[in-house]
């Protein structure tokens, strides 16, 4: 449990810094150049590190639904999302809502059982957990609005 944990904090803070980093080529580029430049260096890295470790495994599709395939297009749309929602919102309150969003889609799968995923019984617990985040987020935005107005004011 203490190593899926360390491993969850670590890829958090990757995904942070990778946006960062997205946000700052799509300054210089645009979004398609980004998500280009991003998923083409992924799997540069993924598929020698693949090779590297698992040889010929890396080639053994045994047993893999042919829909899982599509979660390569869906890295497409989650690069150009992120891309643009922190252009648009800055990257602490974007990467706040995604992390919400994942959450919220995260509580909805495995209650309902969906992409084979084992069904799991949704509690008022994991409700009110979401609904705190929520709350959170917004008192994160709105209240930095509140101060920034009573900076101006004075």
């Amino acid at each position: 449990m203490l190593a899926g944990l360390i491993l969850a904090l670590f890829a958090g803070s990757l995904v942070s810094l990778q946006n960062i980093f997205n946000n700052r080529v799509n300054e210089r580029t645009g979004s398609w150049s980004t998500t280009t430049l991003v998923l083409g260096m992924g799997f540069i890295a993924s598929f020698g590190m693949s090779l590297a470790v698992e040889g010929k495994g890396t080639f053994a599709f045994h047993n893999m639904q042919p829909w899982y395939w599509i979660s390569g297009l869906i890295g497409v749309g989650v690069v150009i999302c992120l891309v643009q929602a922190t252009k648009l919102l800055g990257a602490t309150f974007a990467i706040s809502i995604v992390m919400t969003s994942q959450l919220g889609f995260a509580l909805l799968f495995d209650t309902m059982g969906w992409i084979g995923l084992e069904k799991v019984p949704f509690t008022m617990n994991q409700l009110i957990g979401v609904l705190v985040i929520v709350g959170g987020i917004l008192v994160f935005k709105l209240g930095g609005k509140q101060e920034q107005q009573e900076t101006a004011s004075h």
